[in-house]
């Protein structure tokens, strides 16, 4: 049985999640991320971005739902 790790450091917001190929592709498949849906709107996300069809956020607090 393969095992994951994950680290996190004292005081971060990061971690670090280490695990097989394996089980990364067994929670890949699980998440969708294998979905014709999903890889469309990943390709599609790339377009934008390649064309500046997007714009970099400083914070989300502003389009919070009241």
């Amino acid at each position: 049985m393969a095992t994951i790790t994950i680290k996190k450091k004292p005081h971060s917001k990061q971690f670090t999640i280490k695990m097989d190929a394996e089980k990364f592709e067994r929670l890949a498949a699980n998440l969708g991320f294998f979905n014709a849906d999903f890889l469309d709107s990943v390709a599609r996300s790339e377009r934008e971005i390649n064309t500046g069809k997007t714009k970099r956020l400083q914070s989300l607090k502003k389009f919070r739902v009241k």
